[in-house]
């Protein structure tokens, strides 16, 4: 069995001020359709950057990817409008309940960490890879 990575609580006051300071993009590393866990990268205006993954918090094969107690504050989060942040091995990580992510679910999730960090969603853009990898 694999052990489940520590989650960790991200305060988004804590986040960069220039996630909130103008246009934001945030590229994937690899394709959606790869795994429940999407690593990306956010980059400000002034080119400044941040590792951002994206992890669908309820896929459970062969082993859940999160505890109960992270799914189901991820979910309440999400059930208000909002979106958990948490940290992963030193990457700044956007928990989501669902299995996948599809395009709709990232940009979703993007404009809630926008709203997060005090920014307009539509400051935010994602650049995208549908495939299993990047050729």
């Amino acid at each position: 069995m694999t052990s489940r990575p520590e989650l960790h609580d991200v305060d988004p006051f804590d986040l960069p001020d220039w996630l909130s300071a103008g246009p934001v993009v945030w590229e994937s590393d690899g394709g959606l359709r790869a795994s429940h866990h999407v690593t990306g990268t956010v980059t400000g205006e002034g080119g400044e950057q941040l590792p951002c993954s994206l992890l669908a918090v309820d896929e459970a094969y062969p082993a859940p990817v999160a505890g109960d107690d992270v799914r189901t504050r991820a979910h309440q989060a999400w059930h208000h409008r909002q979106v958990l942040l948490v940290e992963e091995a030193g990457t700044l990580t956007l928990a989501v309940p669902g299995q996948r992510f599809d395009a709709e679910l990232v940009l979703e999730s993007l404009a809630r960490l926008a709203k997060a960090v005090g920014a307009s969603p539509d400051d935010y853009a994602a650049l995208l890879t549908i495939g299993s990898a990047r050729r």
